[in-house]
């Protein structure tokens, strides 16, 4: 057995930001947790958290959720990024890597987080600094294997070069395709699992936004450009192709995009995040959907990437990050 065989079945898993952070109000705790124990109930095995989601609330909902059912999950959480009195900072350091896995430890309800990630790579820190404290924590036994998040294909190399990345995570859908740059092609090389977050374009694909502008305070996606009155009504038109496909192969949309990810290579896993319990269900099915060639090239070029209007992030948030980028945006 590889050693990330166990992130490949099943190939969607359940990305828990949602209940707790970045689109608008968190979800009542005790609805959060029933929904993510109907997710296990559904099939999901694979759970991803982080320190930063919820200033370690969204961990805490998790570590009560998989209780008792603890050893039967595959549970990532990520460090390097956290809620500090209110503000975000990005910190690789090797001590504050091994504080955040303690406390995430505490928060998890657990003596062991079976995938970490650095959730950031910190510029002022060698990732061979950052990596090898990972591997000491391995070696401990208190994680079970090393990720990384949002990292370009020349630090995944650096980095595995230090000890064995078994994960890479970073934004893949059919309307973010930068993965396909140089990061798909190297994980494949090496041996790591593609882990595909945000694969339904934040609500974009799975057509669960219908205008902008009323997204909640405090909802991320507010700030994003393809979200904003420059970029949307050129995206809107693409999807209207979109949802024509979707209705003639008997799908939903959502569906259809997971579906789209699976099909690119086998070594991706998608992890989906929403806050209903029937979405849950829903894209959990998608796994079983079957796109053929032709279903696959006209979905390709329909969200070619030059056809798509603004970057992905704001200039912020992008310096914030160290994956790929077109020529273009």
């Amino acid at each position: 057995m590889s050693r990330h065989e166990h992130l490949l079945t099943p190939k969607i898993g359940l990305g828990c930001m949602n209940l707790s952070h970045a689109y608008g109000a968190p979800v009542a705790e005790a609805d959060a947790v029933r929904a993510l124990q109907k997710a296990f109930e559904m099939g999901y095995r694979h759970f991803d958290t982080a320190t930063l989601y919820g200033a370690g609330a969204n961990e805490r909902l998790v570590g009560q959720a998989l209780r008792g059912i603890r050893e039967e999950v595959m549970l990532a959480s990520k460090c390097g990024m956290a809620n500090i009195h209110g503000n975000k900072q990005i910190n690789g350091r090797p001590e504050t890597l091994r504080r955040q896995c303690e406390e995430s430890l505490k928060r998890l309800q657990t003596e062991h987080i079976d995938l970490y990630y650095l959730h950031r790579k910190d510029p002022d820190v060698p990732i061979e600094e950052s990596v090898g404290a990972l591997q000491d924590l391995v070696q401990e036994g208190k994680i079970g294997a090393i990720g990384l998040s949002e990292v370009s294909a020349e630090t995944l190399h650096k980095a595995h070069k230090e000890a064995p990345i078994t994960a890479l995570q970073s934004e893949y859908s059919l309307w973010t395709r930068n993965p396909e740059i140089a990061t798909l092609e190297a994980t494949k090389a090496l041996g790591v699992t593609f882990v595909a977050f945000s694969p339904l374009g934040r609500g974009f694909l799975s057509n669960t936004v219908s205008d902008p502008e009323a997204l909640e305070d405090g909802d991320i996606r507010i700030s994003m450009p393809r979200f904003t009155e420059a970029h949307w009504p050129q995206n809107q038109r693409l999807l209207q192709d979109y949802l024509a496909t979707a209705k003639r192969l008997n799908a939903t949309p959502a569906q259809l995009a997971l579906s789209w990810l699976a099909h690119q290579s086998e070594h991706i896993v998608t992890i989906p995040g929403t806050r209903s319990v029937a979405h849950m269900q829903e894209n959990f099915e998608a796994q079983h959907l079957v796109l053929s060639h032709d279903d696959l090239s006209e979905l390709s070029e329909l969200f070619a990437p030059t056809r798509i209007s603004g970057p992905r992030y704001g200039e912020a948030l992008q310096q914030e990050i160290d994956t790929e980028t077109f020529d273009f945006e």
